[in-house]
């Protein structure tokens, strides 16, 4: 059996050089790490040599798969419940008490199987969660096949997941813990097969699995919790992942509250740093911004739902021109209403301008970037993602653009960003495995998704 693939697409974009678009260039997968990008006519004698599997993308651009910098995949069981409201009327009169009588494991699981589905349909091919029941996502994304982030949920509250922040830390703590363990094993199993029989290394030294500390957002977790949260974060080198200045009602609330602004809060508690995913952000005034740039703070952009709900705008102009790295989100399902990462990343692309008032404000290419490289880097993972080069691993997508919707073509950076939709993307592998092929799901049955969606439906109607 072949080791190599080679891939065979009209364009690639490799993200990194910055803009470079290559004509007539291959792309290797080998043992899930792209070994070589190379002009085509030298890849097919290569091929020929190797008999590696060659993939024809004639009219296909080839580009990193898109990482969502923020999202609650196991929402997408809630999509359309509650429509056309504020952030926290709809938190605190829909969306929280359907969830006290709806959470469970299977409830996770169900909804982030369906939320999977959609991701690799979208071009996804890693995710940033922050949910309850984080073993169920993870369980789904392991058999979906993609990438993940899982954040280990905290908030004051009790919910089905836990009792108060104490529980949700020592459960999150321990599902880190098992899940290293796991992997310690299944991998030193891996090298010794490897070395026994020449087999491949599912995991190529790099799960895909990772983890973030998610304390839900200001408002919902107290000065105790958070103080845990960052000395857990530097033991176990985890970044944290948390809702800030979403709404103006929230700054207002906490000035209120504790006499300031909730950033200053967070400084003053010690968690704004390099390792640091704030998400949302609309409400930010200049010395905000110039701290964020100061302590290497990572943003996830998530304008749709940011524009749904009515919260505000972040102001992503000013935040790239003070060189604050961007990633951008879809949120949940159940407020967006989709997980359609190009469009969102469209959407990003135009509110900077308009917001700004400068046309020129985020091109193309720099949207592609936060779409990809910019949320790797955010969630850690940007030596390992985000950019076609080669010792990555081979997390990539082919759009198709010789479509109607997207011809004639003279750029085409600008034509996937303006132009393209989710259903151009044909073709999506992660860590060198193929999910998609030609827009057919390869781990994951429709059918059974399709099922699942309908009884939650009827269960969540009958309530």
């Amino acid at each position: 059996m072949p080791t190599e693939t080679i891939l065979h697409p009209r364009w690639i974009i490799p993200v990194v050089p910055h803009a470079q678009v290559l004509e007539q260039h291959s792309l290797v997968i080998n043992d899930g790490i792209i070994s070589a990008i190379l002009p085509t006519l030298d890849a097919r004698q290569r091929a020929h040599q190797s008999h590696a599997r060659e993939i024809e993308l004639p009219q296909h651009a080839l580009m990193p798969g898109l990482v969502n910098a923020h999202t609650h995949v196991a929402m997408n069981l809630l999509r359309g419940v509650a429509d056309d409201l504020p952030l926290m009327t709809w938190l605190q009169e829909h969306i929280w008490p359907l969830e006290n009588l709806l959470l469970s494991d299977a409830f996770v699981f169900d909804g982030s199987q369906l939320a999977c589905a959609e991701l690799i349909r979208s071009g996804v091919t890693c995710f940033n969660d922050m949910y309850f029941f984080p073993a169920a996502t993870l369980r789904a994304a392991e058999e979906a096949g993609l990438r993940a982030s899982i954040g280990l949920t905290v908030i004051d509250f009790p919910t089905a997941w836990g009792a108060d922040a104490d529980d949700y830390l020592r459960k999150g703590q321990a599902l880190h813990e098992e899940w290293h363990i796991r992997y310690g094993e299944r991998s030193a199993l891996a090298r010794s097969l490897r070395a026994e029989l020449n087999l491949l290394d599912e995991w190529h030294g790099n799960p895909r699995m990772s983890f973030m500390l998610a304390p839900h957002a200001p408002y919902t977790v107290s000065d105790a919790p958070l103080e845990r949260i960052r000395e857990l974060a530097n033991t176990l080198n985890l970044g944290i992942h948390m809702h800030v200045h979403e709404t103006a009602q929230e700054v207002a609330d906490a000035e209120r509250q504790y006499g300031e602004r909730p950033l200053a809060r967070l400084d003053r508690l010690g968690l704004l740093n390099d390792r640091f995913l704030a998400v949302h952000m609309t409400q930010l005034n200049e010395a905000e911004i110039d701290m964020l740039a100061a302590r290497g703070v990572h943003i996830a952009h998530c304008p749709e739902s940011n524009l749904k709900l009515a919260s505000g705008m972040a102001p992503l102009a000013k935040l790239r021109a003070h060189g604050i790295n961007v990633g951008i989100g879809t949120d949940g399902a159940a407020s967006n209403n989709d997980l359609d990462l190009l469009g969102e990343t469209r959407t990003a692309a135009l509110l900077a301008k308009g917001f700004s008032g400068d046309a020129a404000a985020v091109p193309a290419a720099d949207a592609l970037y936060m779409a990809t490289l910019g949320g790797a880097r955010a969630l850690g993972l940007g030596a390992r993602i985000g950019s076609l080069e080669p010792g990555k691993a081979a997390d990539l997508i082919a759009i198709d653009l010789g479509q109607i919707e997207t011809q004639p073509l003279f750029d085409p950076i600008a034509q996937i960003i303006y132009a393209a939709g989710r259903a151009q993307i044909t073709h999506l592998w992660v860590a060198g495995r193929m999910l998609m092929n030609e827009r057919r799901l390869m781990t994951l049955n429709e059918d059974d998704l399709l099922a699942k969606a309908q009884q939650w439906q009827d269960t969540i109607r009958s309530l």
